[in-house]
């Protein structure tokens, strides 16, 4: 096969290759992929001029900054049927390349950058900067994907209304929306924080990695580095329920019977839990030996109160214990969180009642009995933090019946005025 002699490159595919080449090593592209984009990008240069770049090799050395580019085509008679092939050429064409040229020998010739015109060349400058930027959108994406639910630290780089900018080490960005902070979190920018990746969003084509310190999964994580039976495997976290930054519940198991769960989360004096409970902004937490005897699981879960008895209805997914009287505030918890994670925690309804003490509890008046003028489903609501009796409601404020219910003032008000009628 016959050639032209090479002649030297032009200074501007020099400067494009070079000034490409610099801008992806600057993020951290791979060679074998710097130059499949190049040669890709030639290649629809190509493509656009010529119709095909079936016959054409594109060798690009990204270190130099050599860039060459040959159309490969076989040698017809002038008068061949075959002249407007794209792999031919005819024999009087191909003489004016280099004059002994002969039909059927191969000629090869070089295609110069210039030849594209200015206007192409700016375009596929343009053209490299985007997919580099496009392709560190898709690896950055592709890393993060990948560690959903691992433990990340980050430092605070802005302050906004909705959400907080972090940066990780490698200065990517990183979002904690308000939601999914700890309410008591506050945050200076150059403050360090702990989370764990949540999801990846893709938003028109650029990846949006969302932080959660809120979510079961970042107190699992932090249990995790904290723990070294749980890092071993010797401890397993079977369950986590969290009320954020107020209370939790973990559910643990040892697989080494020698190794207490409990003592082995807390340490000693609470000197292994005291740095989670600091990083979450003293949330209360609860660290519950696992077992497969749900009735003992739930008397574990409803710590720290003491039940007496329970019922366990596994077909409607509801419980009812009974407990001392003393001990159902202890059962309900504040604001109604310990029942409500104990129920997330055993996947039941948990529904509390008092035992019947004495002349003066008999003359107390179940809610059921006021159905006909109070809707089932508020004194469901009612049963439902463990006042089911009328003068466990009337016991409490209004104020508080508020708090720990999930009902308006004005009905409180109403179902106050019912129950109170009844001891007149």
């Amino acid at each position: 096969m016959k050639t032209q002699t090479k002649t030297p490159q032009p200074s501007s595919s020099s400067l494009l290759i070079e000034s490409f080449a610099e801008f992806a090593r600057s993020k951290n592209i791979d060679r074998p992929t710097m130059i499949a984009i190049l040669e890709e990008v030639f290649r629809t240069m190509i493509r656009k001029k010529y119709g095909t770049d079936e016959n054409f090799d594109v060798i690009i050395n990204a270190e130099s900054g050599d860039l060459e580019m040959w159309r490969t085509r076989e040698i017809v008679d002038d008068n061949s049927e075959d002249i407007w092939d794209y792999d031919k050429i005819p024999l009087a064409e191909a003489r004016l390349i280099q004059a002994d040229f002969e039909v059927g020998e191969q000629v090869a010739e070089e295609v110069k950058l210039d030849d594209f015109g200015r206007r192409v060349v700016q375009t596929a400058r343009q053209t490299l900067i985007q997919r580099i930027k496009d392709l560190e959108k898709e690896l950055l994406y592709q890393k993060y994907i990948d560690q959903v639910g691992d433990l990340v630290s980050a430092e605070v780089y802005q302050l906004l209304k909705a959400e907080i900018i972090l940066v990780d080490g490698e200065n990517n960005e990183l979002s904690l929306p308000r939601n999914e902070q700890i309410p008591k979190d506050r945050y200076r920018k150059g403050d360090p924080v702990k989370a764990v990746i949540h999801r990846v969003d893709m938003n028109n084509g650029t990846p949006k990695i969302v932080l959660s310190r809120t979510s079961p999964v970042f107190l699992e994580r932090l249990f995790e580095s904290e723990i070294p039976e749980i890092y071993d495997g010797l401890i397993s976290i079977r369950k986590v329920v969290r009320e954020p930054g107020e209370r939790a519940k973990v559910a643990v198991e040892s697989y080494d019977e020698r190794i207490d769960p409990v003592g082995a989360c807390v340490g000693m004096k609470g000197s292994r839990i005291h740095s989670i409970v600091r990083e979450l902004g003293n949330e209360n937490i609860d660290v519950i030996n696992y077992t497969e005897n749900l009735e003992l699981l739930i008397s574990r879960a409803l710590s720290p109160a003491k039940v007496s008895s329970m019922n366990i209805d596994r077909e409607a997914g509801r419980v009812a214990v009974f407990l001392k009287p003393d001990q159902v505030s202890l059962a309900i918890g504040k604001g109604g969180q310990n029942i409500k994670l104990a129920g997330r925690l055993v996947n039941l309804e948990l529904d509390v009642y008092r035992e019947n003490e004495g002349p003066e509890d008999d003359e107390d008046v179940d809610l059921g009995e006021f159905r006909d003028e109070i809707d089932e489903w508020i004194i469901d609501e009612f049963r439902r933090v463990g006042l089911d009796t009328a003068k466990s409601v009337l016991a409490l404020s209004r104020e508080e019946l508020v708090r720990r219910t999930d009902l308006e003032d004005d009905t409180i008000g109403e179902v106050v005025g019912i129950l109170s009628q009844e001891f007149e």
